[in-house]
């Protein structure tokens, strides 16, 4: 067994078993904690800086965009980002060489790190083994290397190792692991380019056998299946309601009778193998209530107090303990061992991050959790602690310093500056140091990381602004919106000095863990798992295989650096109203069903197309049909809300592409480039460069859809379509949406009901609208949809029927949105509020109502589940009712499974319930879609 060493690491040189070395230095970055008292604030600093209190949210100026942070900054790791896209194929017994030459800690079981060296003087090919810390280790041999060396540059491979045998004097046996893409389309080539090299397939093979059977057993599934009898009269079974030009009265009882009662965030029962989670929650301890907060915390908020303080303040586990601490164990008493990775360390104590995830339910008090850290910290150090940085969505911010207004006693008034607008490049250092707390947004954080028109970050430490202090603690408020570790926010945010790192999110994992690890890489947990090639080789991708050794590893993480408390959970006791979910099934009329069957057909018959082409590895009709499949699937949920919302169809468009590769961009071609591209918005696609959620989306000539920044780069480097190949010369060939909002587009021109024929889910929300305050008088109701054109549809039916409404969407300016708001809360007449999904998600407080309905549904559940938490949180004083519209024996009832799915993937991080296996029928969207057209 090798020992690690503090003395200087090595590189080889010449790649063979016997290497020479040349000495080259680790560096490691230390933590310090910083106490100064604050100084007395300077002139220039009062000039500009003003005290929160009578401070308002619209008198703040904001001279750039904030969603400029989620710009996609090129990186070294922007390959190993998407490398969960990749599946194994294969394992080989191999050995890293040349061990003598390098002081990098070489352990049993160790995950290590393969690294090409393209530059090496030696061999070209020759590929280095590091350890998690960056230190090498060795090399794998020449002959393997020579194999490996091209497929790994060409990105047509990933390789990974585990350390597999005790440690000699020369080498260590390593088990090699190979991964492929897991699209159809590359497969088949790159499995011809390894059988060429003579390496090893056993393990995809295997799958794909595996994978043929249950493909036959699905397919003879789906043909025995009984069809559902269309002439059969139900529409009144279940609480449909027939569609006309008027609206039948009906008893909010007949709702409530025939619907569905629906818990979506009940997906399982408490896992009793992972131990009684919640009663360990409630066992933990509580601190002591702070003398400087007014406000009597609950002892659930204490206990989550305690917590904080405790994590800002971590004790590595003794010798001979069975306690596990940020993953390290004590094997020793002169070595400690990372669990996830099996990496050691010998004389030498590990790093520890201070801080972590609160991610306790909407409502639960985590604003006032942090507030109440703040001031223990500050009560029990004299007040000689640096300053804690708030940074939040826009939406929010002013939040902070109400917050801290009401729940901090006068006699310990926090002094509190909100950073953000054109006065902020004036603070310097002390200026910033004199307050307890600076609020600030991402977008403010990420021009001060990266100016607007730069390419590289400033040098850090700045002579003035965020950068130039040394913070007692940052907390990133709804902090998932730095899930991809690659956007300018999330390196703005690592970038920050630092004592403590708090991340705030009532959902830490939206769709993935890549969601996780970007946190993960924000906290700096040492060991390992803040390098994505090894998060994702230990977590994401055998959670994905449904290996339950990650899955006990996953919740190990999360039990160190993540605290998680739920509204349901009895020791909570908010004493909430009840929330009851119903799901109201809708009956399509004949007409409407007419149209559904026919796209259903066509999108069956499209989705097999895409099935042959990519059996064949027609990588270009494979991703041609892919678009028409994606439109054809938007079509079928639209016409569930509305047929008038898919008359627009690009058909003509895609035959001209799949024809020639591109398009001229007349008039008429780009209005259809941008109806597909409203497509790939609406159905809330990735970039297929940085695989992130779509960032100023855009279009080229040749109908692929990337976000903005990442093309540009691409046409700066290679002057072609990264799917396609078709050359771009330059930025000509990109096409902007029809309108630039993050949301979707609404209609220009007021709708004329009398002009406007119904639709079945129509009268049924117009019916349970009227039953609801012909029951309820006193009731408010949020109306949710993903789709601002449906907002169109239903607004002047409900003015029609005697409804008076505000409504919030993405397109309307702070003002409009701020009036509405205003309204909805102070106006008695002002019954219904319309909103987009995507926009009232986060941010706002909607305990004024007590109804919600669901109009429609997609896949990624928790912004559903944070629209619901704006009403049903506390403050709330009535029982909640949420409505879901689903249209029977469609893709809308089959997305609630796929909802599920993607639940059970928190529940399982939290040890919250039971994990099984995912189904075999594909993983990913076009799996996804696969099971939505069955």
């Amino acid at each position: 067994m090798g020992v690690r060493k503090r003395s200087a690491a090595v590189v080889d040189l010449t790649g063979s078993d016997e290497e020479v070395t040349r000495p080259e230095k680790v560096a490691r970055s230390s933590q310090s904690v910083h106490y100064s008292p604050p100084p007395s604030p300077s002139s220039s600093q009062l000039s500009f800086g003003r005290e929160i209190a009578g401070q308002s949210f619209e008198s703040l100026h904001v001279d750039y965009n904030d969603d400029d942070g989620n710009e996609i900054i090129q990186s070294t790791q922007a390959r190993a980002f998407d490398s969960d896209s990749y599946e194994q194929y294969g394992k080989a017994l191999s050995k890293v060489v040349g061990l003598r030459f390098y002081s990098g800690y070489a352990n049993n079981g160790e995950r290590v790190i393969l690294k090409r060296e393209p530059n090496n003087p030696y061999d070209n090919n020759a590929i280095q083994a590091i350890n998690v810390e960056g230190q090498k280790i060795g090399h794998v041999p020449r002959q393997m290397a020579a194999k490996l060396a091209p497929l790994v540059d060409s990105g047509d491979i990933i390789i990974e190792g585990v350390l597999a045998g005790p440690r000699g004097e020369f080498d260590i046996a390593l088990d090699l692991h190979m991964f492929g893409p897991s699209e159809i389309v590359n497969k088949e080539r790159v499995k011809g380019l390894l059988r060429s090299q003579g390496l090893d397939l056993s393990i995809l093979l295997r799958k794909e056998q595996d994978a043929t059977r249950q493909h036959a057993v699905d397919l003879k599934h789906i043909l025995k299946a009984k069809k559902p009898d269309r002439n059969v009269d139900t529409q009144w079974a279940n609480g449909a309601l027939p569609t006309g030009n008027g609206t039948k009265e009906i008893d909010l009882d007949v709702f409530v009778q025939t619907a569905d009662k629906f818990n979506p965030r009940d997906c399982s029962e408490v896992a009793e193998k992972y131990g009684a989670q919640e009663d360990q929650l409630e066992a933990l301890p509580k601190a002591e209530q702070p003398k400087g907060i007014a406000t009597k915390l609950l002892p659930f908020q204490l206990q989550g107090l305690a917590w904080l303080i405790d994590h800002e303040n971590p004790m590595l586990p003794d010798f001979g303990s069975t306690d596990v601490v940020q993953l390290w164990k004590s094997t020793s008493k002169k070595r400690y061992t990372n669990i996830a990775t099996n990496f050691s360390l010998e004389d030498e104590d590990p790093e520890l991050i201070r801080g972590g995830i609160l991610a306790d339910d909407m409502g639960l008090g985590k604003t006032l959790q942090i507030i109440s850290l703040i001031i223990a910290d500050k009560l029990k150090y004299g007040g000689k602690v640096g300053p804690t940085l708030i940074v939040a969505p826009v939406s929010v911010m002013s939040n902070w310093s109400t917050q801290i207004e009401k729940h901090v006693r006068k006699s310990q008034n926090l002094r509190v500056y909100t950073y953000h607008g054109s006065a902020r490049k004036n603070m310097k250092s002390d200026d910033l140091e004199y307050y307890d707390v600076v609020i600030t947004t991402y977008g403010t954080l990420s021009v001060e990381y990266m100016p607007k028109g730069s390419k590289v970050p400033l040098t850090y430490p700045t002579k003035e602004g965020l950068y130039s202090v040394h913070w007692r603690r940052i907390v990133l408020d709804e902090g998932h919106i730095i899930r991809n570790p690659n956007t300018k926010n999330a390196l703005a945010v690592c970038a920050v000095r630092v004592d403590a790192k708090w991340v705030l999110s009532g959902t830490p994992i939206i769709n993935s863990l890549k969601d996780l690890y970007s946190l993960v890489k924000f906290l700096g947990l040492s060991g390992g798992l803040a390098r994505h090639d090894i998060f994702n080789s230990v977590l994401i991708r055998p959670i994905k295989e449904g290996h339950a050794n990650a899955q006990l590893l996953l919740q190990a993480l999360m039990a160190t650096i993540c605290l998680r408390r739920r509204k349901d959970m009895s020791f909570i006791n908010l004493k909430l109203p009840t929330l009851t979910e119903y799901i109201h099934q809708v009956e399509l009329s004949p007409s409407e069903q007419k149209k559904y069957n026919a796209l259903q057909d066509e999108a069956k018959g499209v989705l097999q197309i895409y099935t042959d082409a990519n059996s064949t590895g027609n990588g270009q009709k494979a991703q041609q049909t892919y678009r028409h499949l994606l439109e054809i699937l938007l079509r079928l949920r639209q016409v569930c809300n509305h047929w008038k919302m898919c008359e627009e169809r690009v058909l003509n468009l895609m035959a001209m592409l799949e024809k020639d590769g591109t398009v001229n961009l007349s008039p008429e071609n780009v209005k259809a480039l941008q109806a597909m591209l409203q497509l790939s918005i609406e159905s809330r696609e990735e970039c297929p460069v940085c695989m992130d959620d779509l960032h100023e989306p855009i279009i080229t000539h040749c109908g692929h859809i990337f976000g903005k920044s990442c093309i540009q780069r691409v046409i700066e480097t290679q002057h072609k379509c990264p799917m396609c190949r078709s050359v771009l010369e330059d930025e000509s060939k990109l096409v902007p949406p029809a309108l630039e909002t993050g949301d979707d587009v609404a209609s220009s021109s007021v709708v004329d009901p009398a002009e406007l024929e119904t639709s079945a889910k129509t009268e049924a929300l117009l019916s349970l609208v009227s039953a609801t305050l012909e029951k309820k008088p006193d009731t408010k109701i949020v109306i949710f949809s993903q789709w601002c054109r449906y907002l169109d549809i239903i607004s002047p039916r409900l003015v029609q029927s005697g409804h008076k409404l505000v409504r919030i969407d993405g397109s309307m300016p702070a003002q409009a949105r701020d009036r509405s708001l205003h309204d909805f809360d102070n106006d008695p007449n002002t019954k219904i509020m319309l909103a987009s999904l995507g926009v009232c998600a986060v941010g706002l407080n909607l305990v004024v109502a007590d109804t919600v309905i669901m109009c429609d549904s997609w896949w990624a559940p928790a912004i559903e589940d944070q629209a619901v938490d704006r009403v049903h949180r506390l403050g709330q004083k009535r029982k909640c009712t949420v409505w879901r519209l689903v249209v029977k024996d469609s893709v809308e009832g089959r997305t609630l499974d796929i909802q599920s799915e993607k639940r059970k993937l928190m529940t399982m991080a939290m040890r919250e319930g039971e994990n099984t296996k995912r189904g075999k029928r594909g993983r990913g969207t076009i799996g996804d879609i696969r099971r939505l057209l069955d």
